[in-house]
């Protein structure tokens, strides 16, 4: 079965005349009439009664138009779909991000490229980078923004977008909060705020204390950001955070303050796969990306 003896079929019983249909179709009437003795064949029963010139459908025609009509609009949609999937300036962009980009860094790059193509979409996925690695393997989704970016693999690429140092959140009223900057050795005995296990954030502070020789005690954990400033706030513990998460953004109670001792640095970037090209939309948005913190990082020096 063609989809265009479908066409042919559809048109004839909507005009119920083949000379008429094969006129709208801009095809000779031999060829409808034709296309039509095949379909016929192909199903084993008569699909129109033949009066004269006019054609009526038979009821076994009734049933296969009032099915096959709905076959086409879906065939339609599935056309319409996959050119919109093309098209890379009003598709839709499959996008991972951790929560401790969402303050800040998600929402800044995607005005800038919303301000450039705005009938593009986003399908927003949040997890750990160990989830997002998984959603980016299995195809679930085919970009994600990572921190730290991890290493490269055999089927996972990688790219740094930039840099950025980890400060200390104090309660206002801890005894260093009057301090310049601290040496992490000096919150050996106090209670942390961190993320959940599985975040890669958690293990990098917990590497940073293991640097200055101390295992720290995890009083509060949680995969939420916004939750992890609130216990700092009350007083229940301290934490450390990107300076883009709480530089601007720093609870009132607490106080942020840099680290001397040792340096502790997170990685931004974007992890895809190697196994697959990037759709479209996403190749689009991952050029933008290359292009805008390229940008950024000349006005840095």
């Amino acid at each position: 079965m063609e989809l265009r003896q479908i066409k042919y079929f559809i048109e004839v019983a909507k005009q119920e005349h083949v000379t008429e249909a094969a006129y709208r179709l801009h095809v000779a009437q031999s060829a409808v009439s034709r296309q039509i003795a095949k379909l016929e064949d192909e199903l084993g029963v008569e699909l129109f009664l033949r009066e004269g010139r006019n054609v009526k459908l038979t009821f076994a025609g009734k049933i296969f138009l009032q099915h096959i009509e709905t076959a086409v609009q879906e065939i339609e949609r599935a056309k319409e779909a996959v050119e919109k999937y093309l098209n890379p300036e009003v598709g839709r962009i499959r996008l991972g991000f951790p929560n401790s980009l969402a303050t800040k860094t998600l929402p800044r790059v995607i005005s800038a490229f919303r301000t450039q193509y705005s009938d593009v979409g986003f399908d927003f996925r949040q997890g750990s980078n160990k989830d997002l690695r998984e959603l980016v393997e299995s195809g679930e989704i085919d970009l994600a923004f990572v921190s730290p970016v991890p290493e490269e693999t055999a089927e996972i690429a990688t790219e740094v977008f930039f840099s950025e140092k980890m400060r200390v959140l104090l309660p206002s009223h801890h005894p260093l909060a009057e301090r310049e900057s601290i040496d992490l050795r000096e919150l050996a005995s106090d209670s942390f705020v961190l993320f959940r296990k599985g975040y890669d954030l958690r293990k990098l502070v917990i590497e940073a204390c293991e640097a200055v020789n101390f295992e720290p005690y995890v009083g509060f954990e949680s995969e939420d950001i916004y939750t992890i400033k609130g216990l700092v706030e009350a007083g229940l513990g301290v934490s450390l955070l990107p300076e883009t998460v709480i530089v601007d953004h720093t609870p009132p109670g607490t106080v942020n303050l840099p680290v001397r001792n040792p340096d502790i640095m997170r990685t931004v970037g974007v992890i895809y796969t190697k196994v697959r090209s990037l759709p479209p939309s996403e190749k689009l948005f991952y050029d933008f990306l290359i292009g805008y913190y390229n940008r950024i990082n000349q006005f840095s020096f």
